[in-house]
């Protein structure tokens, strides 16, 4: 059994346990992770929704993410990555838990500042600050948005073991 099923089943145990919910935001996964999460049976009693914000518009329209942290950091940033977190908690009242990615999977796309693999991963819990994470991953489009997804299950993960 692959990691992202084993983490994916005790996510999904653990919120139906803690009578948890969960809502994601992905932007450079483009819907892997709550993909992931869906392969497992029960997960449509802790999910509610997902969202898949690629663009900056979808972004700022279905999670609040102000335009200027998006003009001030770029999409692919720690604060957008908060946002998200945050916005997608925000709109889906039945979660006590939110996943956010935004990031660099390439081969285009990347800067001096911001190299292809360039991560962030926001965790959201209901009436707290989302942590984020910011990751460097190798590899090609694949392996980086693999990386994400398995990250950003470890993250939820440790969260939920808090």
């Amino acid at each position: 059994m692959s990691d992202i099923i084993k983490l994916s089943t005790l996510i999904i145990e653990g919120l139906s346990k803690k009578g948890g919910g969960l809502v994601t935001a992905e932007s450079c996964t483009g819907g892997l992770i709550i993909s992931a999460l869906t392969d497992i049976s029960g997960a449509s009693s802790v999910i509610d929704r997902s969202f898949i914000t690629y663009s900056n518009q979808a972004k700022h329209e279905l999670l609040g993410v102000k335009t200027d942290s998006l003009n001030a950091h770029g999409a692919v940033s720690a604060i957008v990555a908060e946002e998200m977190a945050v916005g997608a908690l925000n709109a889906c009242p039945s979660a006590t838990h939110s996943i956010a990615v935004t990031g660099i999977a390439g081969p285009g796309g990347a800067t001096d500042t911001k190299p292809v693999g360039l991560v962030y991963i926001g965790i959201g819990t209901r009436g707290s600050v989302a942590a984020v994470s910011e990751h460097h991953f190798s590899g090609d489009r694949h392996s980086v948005r693999t990386q994400t997804v398995e990250a950003a299950l470890q993250r939820l993960m440790e969260q939920l073991n808090n």
